[in-house]
Order: structure tokens, then C-alpha cells, then sequence
């Protein structure tokens, strides 16, 4: 059966009561923790990652592709209502949705981030899902040294990201590829850097590494520089169910090649590694604001700029499953987590999980575009009056709440006290990485590709007799060295030789 046929099966298998209520019940949570001002979808997952234990394949990525969509997707409500993103693809929304609230025009302003969000989480979809097959057989022609070469360029590719924190960020990324270290030898049957211990001859899991660095740090961080308790005024009161229509004159205004053009940069970039939905939103919004016709509104509540950036971080869900899928590389933490739950489940990816097990990754793709195309307007619709409502729970009453979870939750998937314990240890590394601004993403996505990236060196390193010039005389190995070259003189050799 090919992507698209199964992709249009899959809708009876979300209609089915049980699937259909995860990804509802996954879409209302997605909305809340997007919603809450330092809450993530990525902490939502990580917190229901557990639960995926009890639950067949199907359901739990339904479950989890529909926060994701949701968790993109709400995080322009506080950025529009009170100025605060709930997520940090929402930080360009927030510059022209509020000002827009100020003016009178907050549901305005969130109807045409639904709309956008709508329109580009659909467009991510039916891109991935008429690509997605391509890029699996292209992913044939890669050899040994070419897989070595790709995880590199992503390894690269994510450090090089966080333009002002590079060194911080390679740090934290070679952090990650040493916890992964920890355990049996990836090639050999031997333990290392076990220091003589029973446990870390297990190795370090993936779910305490997860639920420490997004679940326990985000606590902790949240207690120290966030706010116990939002005063939301009566930003509540002004919103009206009929406001959140957005007007068609402001529709045609903006442009329908606004809404395709900015799905497809939200899509391209989702589809490179590490780079995430507020790259997307950034490099969508300047593209949209430099052509514009209405320059001047920018920064002063300008619907098309809420436009540019909601379509492009929604359709950005759907590139990002691309790289997760295809070759194993997680497009940004989401899919991270999405890929622990293909691995819990003992699925590969690669080309035959696209081609043999298609009927198990079809109904993800049909979640994610049932709630971009029906969840995200009708939840607006009916809980719009009462989104800002949420930001109004004391974090007194919610953050233990969560932290209970996160331990217990880290207990359950692995039934070990050790390493329940290396949660809360990587909890607090993780919270003085960040009070040090140390970013914590290279330090997961380290840890998921380091694996792969010795294992793919050494291979080849074997099959040249320890000649490494094999990386350079393969075409695709070249091709991918090349395109890291490429990537990092760009973003960063010569951004530093226009500032000096």
C-alpha cells in the first residue's frame, strides 16, 4: 500500500471511539500546556510518555501527534492576549497579536493565528505525506559513510542553530553523546564506563533523560524566574465567540500566496534538523514582512506577520517528522520524544517502516491533519472566551503537581530506582545549564544521535582498514560534508564578517 492510499484508510482507524478520544483528549492537553506560559507540548509528551507503555502503537502517536499540533498551535493564545508566548515559536506572534489586543482586536488577532495555524498544519501534512516516500528511497542510495556524514551534518547543524550560545550548545550536544556512551558497546558485547556498577552497565534510558531535562528542569527553572501567578486583567472579558471570524476583506488582503509561501518555508525548515518552530516563525515573518506591501504595520499589529508566523511553525510539524522517519533524526525535541515511542514499540525508522508498516504511521499523519484542519478552529470556538482563564491556575498548585508526575511517571517506564534517580539528577544539571544559558535540546538530541553516529564512523573506519579518507571518496559521505561547509559558513562564518 503507498503513503497516500494509507494515509485515506487511516481516517476509519481515528474514527474508531478509542483512537478518536487520544487524540481529542491529547489535542485539549497539547492546547493547555501550549497555552501555559514555560509549559510545552514537548513537557506534555514527556509527562504521558509513560502512559504509551499500556497503549497500542497506533494510539500513542496518534496521541502524541495531536499535541504536537496543539502544543504549536496554542501558544500564540497568551502571546496574543497577555504578551506572553506559551511557546517559543510564538515569540514573532506575539510582537503584532498583541498590539492588535490592545487595540480592541484580540479575537481578531486569534482568529487569523487559527486560520494560519489551520492552513499551514494541513499543507505540512499533505507535504509530508506526498514526499515522504521519496525521500525514503532517495535514503537507499546513502551508504555507511553517507549516514555517518548526515548525522554529522545534523549534529552540526543543531549546534550551529543557536547563533549566539554555539560553543554552549556543542558542549551540550557532546554532553549528550557521552551519557549515551554509558552501557554496552554499540558494536561489541562489552560494558563501558560502568565504573564497576550493575546499573550503569544498563546504560542511561532515554525516559529519565527526557522527563529530567524537560519535565523536572522546567519546574525548577519556572520557580526561580517565572511568575507564581499571572494577572490577566479582563483581557477575558473582551473576547466574543463571532470576533474570532476573520473578516474576508483581511483574508484577501493578506494573500493566499502569504498562507502557501509561508507553509512551504515552515515545512523546508522543519525538515532540517534541530532548527524548530521558531526558526520557522522567524525566517517566514522576515520574509513576509521584507515583501510586503504594509511594512509599516509590522510591529504595530499586523495580521499578516500572525499570518506568516503561525503557518509556518504549524507546517513545520510536518517536515519534522520527515528526518525522524526516514533516517532516524529527530527534527526538533517533539519528534525526539515521537521517535522513544517508535523505539519503545520496537519499530525502525527507515524505509521499511514506510513501506512494510505503513498502516501503523498513516493514522499519526491523519491526526495531525484532522487537528489542524477541524480541532484548532472548533476548540477556538467553543473554549476561545475561556483560553485566557488558564493562565490564571497558581503555579503554587500546578508545578508540584507536575513534578509528582514526572518522578512517579519516570519509575513506572522502567521499574528502577536508579534510575528514577538519574531523572532528578538530570533535572538539576539540566536547570544550571539553563541558569547558565546552556541550551538542553543538543544535550537529548546528543544523546539520540551519538549512538548512531559512532556506530556508522567505526563501520566505515572497518571497511577502509582505518583509512578515514572513505568519508570523502563516497559521493553521498562527500555531498553531506560538503553541505556542512556550506551551512556553516553561512550562518555563521559570514554573519561574523558582516558584524565586524
Amino acid at each position: 500500500m503507498d503513503m497516500f492510499s494509507a494515509f485515506l484508510s487511516s481516517f476509519s482507524t481515528i474514527l474508531q471511539p478509542d483512537v478518536l478520544a487520544y487524540m481529542i483528549s491529547g489535542f485539549l492537553i497539547g492546547t493547555f500546556f501550549g497555552a501555559m506560559p514555560g509549559l510545552t507540548s514537548v513537557l506534555a509528551i514527556a509527562l504521558l510518555l509513560p502512559i504509551t507503555y499500556s497503549l497500542d502503537v497506533v494510539s500513542a502517536l496518534v496521541m502524541c501527534s495531536s499535541i504536537f499540533m496543539a502544543g504549536m498551535y496554542s501558544g500564540s493564545i497568551t502571546a496574543i492576549t497577555i504578551n506572553i508566548p506559551g511557546a517559543p515559536s510564538s515569540v514573532m506572534t506575539a510582537v503584532e497579536g498583541n498590539a492588535l489586543m490592545k487595540k480592541g482586536f484580540g479575537a481578531n488577532a486569534l482568529g487569523h493565528a487559527a486560520l494560519g495555524s489551520m492552513i499551514g498544519g494541513v499543507i505540512g501534512v499533505l507535504l509530508l505525506v506526498c514526499l515522504a516516500p521519496i525521500t525514503a528511497k532517495l535514503s537507499l542510495y546513502i551508504q555507511t559513510p553517507g549516514k555517518f556524514s548526515l548525522i554529522l551534518f545534523s549534529l552540526v547543524v543543531i549546534v550551529i542553530s543557536h547563533k549566539k550560545f554555539i560553543i554552549r550548545a556543542a558542549i551540550a550536544t557532546l554532553m549528550g553523546m557521552m551519557v549515551a556512551s554509558i552501557g554496552i558497546d554499540v558494536m561489541q558485547p562489552i560494558s563501558r564506563f560502568d565504573y564497576g556498577t550493575e546499573a550503569l552497565m544498563e546504560g542511561i534510558d532515554m525516559m529519565p533523560l527526557i522527563i529530567g531535562v524537560f519535565a523536572i528542569s522546567e519546574i525548577l527553572y519556572q520557580t526561580q524566574v517565572g511568575k507564581l501567578q499571572l494577572n490577566v486583567g479582563d483581557a477575558a472579558k473582551q473576547i466574543k465567540r463571532r470576533d474570532f471570524f476573520p473578516k474576508i476583506s483581511e483574508i484577501k488582503e493578506i494573500g493566499l500566496w502569504t498562507y502557501l509561501k509561508s507553509s512551504t518555508i515552515g515545512y523546508m525548515v522543519g525538515v532540517l534538523p534541530g532548527a524548530g518552530g521558531s526558526v520557522a516563525a522567524f525566517i517566514s515573518y522576515a520574509d513576509a514582512k521584507r515583501r510586503s506591501k504594509n511594512k509599516d504595520e509590522y510591529g504595530k499589529g499586523s495580521r499578516e506577520g500572525i499570518v506568516a508566523a503561525e503557518s509556518a511553525n504549524n507546517s513545520m510539524c510536518g517536515g519534522a517528522f520527515v528526518p525522524m522517519l526516514v533516517f532516524g533524526i529527530p527534527g526538533d525535541p517533539t519528534t525526539a520524544i515521537v521517535l522513544g515511542v517508535l523505539m519503545i514499540n520496537g519499530l525502525q525508522p527507515g524505509v521499511r517502516l514506510l513501506e512494510n508498516q505503513v498502516d501503523m504511521i498513516a493514522p499519526m499523519f491523519a491526526s495531525l491533519f484532522i487537528s489542524a484542519l477541524i480541532l484548532i478552529p472548533l476548540t477556538l470556538y467553543i473554549l476561545g472566551p475561556y483560553f485566557i482563564k488558564i493562565v490564571s491556575i497558581k503555579r503554587s498548585v500546578l508545578y508540584p503537581c507536575i513534578a509528582v508526575v514526572a518522578i512517579v511517571g519516570s519509575y513506572v517506564a522502567t521499574y528502577s530506582m536508579f534510575q528514577m534517580s538519574m531523572a532528578i539528577v538530570f533535572g538539576l544539571v539540566a536547570f544550571l545549564m539553563r541558569m547558565n544559558n546552556y541550551p538542553t535540546v543538543p544535550l537529548l538530541l546528543g544523546y539520540v544521535l551519538g549512538p548512531g553516529l559512532e556506530q556508522y564512523f567505526r563501520r566505515s573506519m572497518s571497511l577502509n582498514d582505518g583509512d578515514p579518507s572513505i568519508f570523502i571518496t563516497n559521493l553521498d559521505s562527500l555531498f553531506f560534508i560538503l553541505l556542512t561547509f556550506v551551512f556553516t559558513y553561512f550562518l555563521v562564518i559570514k554573519k561574523e564578517k558582516v558584524r565586524s
